[in-house]
């Protein structure tokens, strides 16, 4: 099947079966999300080394600290 015939398809779905499917793939979305998170910082990723890299730079005395300014309401 083709990406043509599945937005075929998902035109001619009724509206609440429309909005099932975008559901259904948001939360596929989000635990693929999830996935990539835990690959990134897990022992071997790269996210785990750039909090490696910054742990060193706090502990070396070369990050400044920043205050977190609030909006005005």
């Amino acid at each position: 099947m083709t990406v043509e015939a599945i937005k075929d398809a998902i035109e001619h779905l009724p509206p609440e079966e429309q909005s099932a499917l975008v559901s259904w793939i948001g939360h596929r979305d989000l635990l693929a999300w999830d996935k990539q998170i835990e690959a990134d910082f897990s022992p071997s990723g790269a996210g785990l080394k750039l909090l490696e890299a910054i742990d060193a730079e706090i502990d070396a005395g070369r990050l400044e600290h920043f205050q977190v300014i609030k909006a005005r309401e």
